[in-house]
């Protein structure tokens, strides 16, 4: 069963449609069995040769072109946290420092384990997740409805989201660099691996790999592949020092594969993925109703800061004008003030001069 993106969101106006459609996926999905294949490609992992590098994740970073991390790769100080692989890192890489027998420290590289029976892809309704000939789980983000129900069924928890993404959110993962393996070339991890912990080819040769390096070195290994079985199997295979648990591996799962797991619920609760579209539309009303207010506020707010900004404006402006006008009155008192003063103190020249001429023309008439 695959619908498009937009076919689903068409059915987010119609509860009783979306009832229906959730009772037939969850039939389909119930249903789901993956025969696996024989001769897929794997990747054998063994953390007695790995040193915590981190190469592996700059490899990863590079071919699958995610964003760079805050903190470069040669920053070894990221192993003092325990990760989890996220939608911009699709592997990581933790350190054990308290192992039994002191044998640390080891470390764990986490990404997809790409099982032979998926669970993401057994919850699927919409066929997003598919097991390849390769060995690989891809994921085609076209018609993803973004119902996360993979993030809860992996009992892994490697699928992550974009919650950054508003208009387009994708379920971010390892692929197992499908692209590239479909032509012939290594994952990325696993050609950045200075010290080959990583060993990729199919996964029968690899599981023959790893019982000869238990049988080799049964004082280096834990008697066990983990992968081989766990859920039903993986692609991706371990190897290691200390019981796997004690490297954040999970031994309580078992060998039964997810979708014999997940069918009992999903036809128990059908109702589940056809109510669906009704929860994530109001989510999407009420994130956009959200929205909308805070455009609003800031709209309100902008405009508030550009009146007040203005009246500020006028005021220092009417201001400057008040000011420049007392200035021009007092200049021109000070020229008339400066004008007068000197008019009379000519006059007064004038008045005292006045004698001493009058003198001076009558002393010539005489001497005439």
């Amino acid at each position: 069963m695959s619908i498009s993106r937009r076919k689903f969101l068409g059915w987010l106006g119609a509860a009783g449609l979306g009832a229906t459609v959730g009772q037939k996926a969850a039939r389909a999905a119930s249903n789901k069995h993956f025969d696996g294949y024989p001769e897929s490609n794997g990747v054998l992992f063994d953390n007695t040769r790995c040193i915590g590098c981190r190469k592996c994740e700059e490899g990863c970073n590079k071919v699958n072109e995610l964003p760079e991390p805050d903190r470069p790769f040669s920053d070894l100080s990221q192993l003092d946290t325990k990760r989890r692989t996220t939608a911009k890192a699709y592997t990581v890489v933790n350190r054990y420092d308290d192992t039994g027998g002191g044998k640390g420290p080891l470390y764990l590289k986490i990404q997809c384990n790409h099982c032979l029976e998926p669970a993401c892809a057994s919850v699927c309704f919409v066929s997003a997740f598919k097991k390849t000939a390769t060995g690989a789980v891809t994921y085609d983000a076209s018609v993803c409805v973004g119902c996360r129900y993979c993030m809860i069924a992996c009992p892994f928890e490697i699928p992550a989201y974009q919650y950054d993404n508003a208009f387009s959110p994708k379920v971010m993962k390892c692929t197992m660099c499908f692209p590239r393996i479909s032509k012939g070339l290594l994952p990325g991890c696993v050609e950045a691996c200075p010290t080959e912990a990583l060993t990729y080819g199919k996964r029968g040769d690899l599981l023959r790999i790893g019982r000869e390096r238990i049988r080799k070195f049964p004082d280096r290994y834990v008697d066990h592949i983990y992968g081989e079985n766990e859920m039903g199997g993986t692609s991706w295979l371990y190897l290691s020092q200390v019981p796997f648990k004690e490297v954040g591996l999970r031994e309580d799962l078992g060998v039964t594969p997810a979708p014999a797991l997940t069918s009992g619920a999903l036809s128990v609760v059908p109702m589940v993925v056809g109510l669906w579209p009704v929860l994530l539309g109001g989510v999407y009303a009420i994130n956009k109703r959200k929205e909308k207010i805070e455009q609003q506020e800031k709209a309100q707010a902008v405009a508030a800061a550009v009146e007040a900004t203005e009246a500020e404006a006028k005021a220092k402006m009417k201001e400057a004008l008040e000011f420049q006008e007392k200035q021009k009155e007092k200049a021109i008192e000070k020229a008339v003030s400066q004008a007068l003063e000197e008019a009379a103190k000519a006059a007064e020249e004038k008045v005292s001069e006045t004698p001493a001429e009058d003198a001076d023309k009558k002393s010539s008439k005489e001497d005439s």
